[in-house]
């Protein structure tokens, strides 16, 4: 079933790009269009490798990882655009690690709790809130987040001609 799922991303992807290659090669504006392109990219690179993660990590997972995941991974790589490459790599991965809790929180409010699909439930883990999220995987996400920050810099680099981001690590 994995196997199928990838396939689908990859034509997915393809087929994304190619639509959006149309559409900023005809009239418009191209500047919402690249846009809207690199950051449904990113989202989508995001989502689908944060599926796949739990999936080797868990055994499973759900379809509404991808979106929360593509969400944390986007919002992870834009604390540098937004604030400058000014802003230490700690500090971009403790801003990342609180963004990506409170989406964690959010998602599991909706998922878990107003549509009861028990996605996860983090009830026995210490220091939890509402079984959604826990103070051990806030540190994991602190760590996990400068895999995000790389890759996202990478990919903003090498697809979309971006300025290669000079790190200040404190």
């Amino acid at each position: 079933m994995h196997h199928r799922l990838f396939k689908a991303m990859v034509h997915i992807l393809f087929v994304y790009v190619d639509t959006m290659n149309y559409i900023n090669t005809s009239t418009g504006d191209r500047n919402m269009k690249d846009g809207l392109f690199k950051y449904s990219f990113l989202m989508l690179i995001g989502g689908f490798s944060y599926y796949y993660i739990e999936i080797v990590f868990r055994g499973y997972s759900h379809i509404s990882m991808i979106i929360c995941g593509g969400i944390c991974f986007v919002l992870s790589g834009m604390i540098n655009q937004v604030l400058g490459q000014e802003i230490s790599l700690v500090s971009q991965m403790v801003i990342s690690a609180i963004m990506i809790t409170a989406v964690e929180f959010l998602t599991g409010v909706i998922v878990n709790i107003i549509m009861d699909l028990n996605v996860w439930d983090y009830s026995d883990v210490p220091y939890n809130v509402l079984g959604q999220i826990c103070l051990p995987y806030s540190l994991i996400w602190f760590f996990l987040s400068l895999i995000c920050i790389f890759l996202d810099d990478l990919i903003r680099y090498k697809v979309f001609d971006e300025e290669k981001v000079r790190y200040k690590i404190l």
